[in-house]
């Protein structure tokens, strides 16, 4: 990310969501995030996978610049390179557990979806519950299934959004446990936004965010 930007209007006037944002993260690091409610972390994530148009600056992602790709652009980089993972869990409601998990590979046109994704929830501990409704899923559970929906198609980048927020601690150290298993077993890079520095330490490198800036790196004010 090299000076990015997001403004939004406001009946009051312009507001700066992000203010120059430089950032950069290899491929395979573990990178945390944390700041205060209303910092920019969540609208930084909604623009690193192209949910959002920053009003300037650049973000490379996967050898491409999001800000040069239209919407089908997007929609393509964020099927084959971003799994997002958020603190509620998104899942579709009629689906069950597999067909949830296989739905990224079929709009992809991956062959053996249900395979892969029955292989993706035996992976997080569910195969067991790959027939059953998000309703019949403990919020645990269908956090899992979150995971293995997001992890499934292979990303390069995975973003997570207080992926344990809905979560008691015991549920939410379980599912960081397989997050950051898989992460390591994939190769994958991530991006976890938290309010829990804790969390965050698990993460090879942390930032801090405030006021829709970057005012601490590794420990270091720049």
């Amino acid at each position: 990310m090299r000076d990015l930007h997001l403004t939004v209007p406001a009946a009051s006037g312009p507001v700066n969501i992000l203010s120059g944002i430089d950032l950069d993260i290899s491929a395979g690091e573990s990178v945390g995030l944390v700041g205060p409610s209303g910092s920019g972390k969540t609208s930084l994530l909604m623009v690193l996978a192209g949910l959002e148009r920053a009003t300037s600056g650049t973000v490379r992602l996967a050898g491409q610049d999001l800000t040069q790709l239209d919407e089908d652009g997007l929609a393509r980089l964020r099927r084959h390179s971003v799994g997002i993972v958020f603190q509620s869990f998104h899942l579709i409601p009629t689906m069950t557990a597999v067909e949830n998990v296989a739905l990224p590979l079929e709009l992809s046109g991956s062959q053996n979806a249900d395979s892969r994704a029955a292989a993706a929830l035996q992976a997080v501990g569910l195969g067991h519950r790959l027939t059953h409704l998000p309703g019949q899923l403990s919020g645990g559970e269908q956090q899992r299934v979150a995971l293995a929906r997001a992890f499934v198609p292979q990303p390069a980048l995975l973003l997570a959004d207080e992926p344990t927020g809905n979560l008691d601690l015991a549920t939410g150290k379980l599912v960081m446990d397989l997050l950051f298993g898989m992460q390591a077993q994939h190769g994958t890079t991530l991006l976890l936004i938290t309010h829990d520095p804790q969390l965050a330490e698990r993460c090879e490198r942390q930032i801090h965010m405030q006021d829709g800036r970057l005012t601490q790196k590794e420990g270091l004010l720049f």
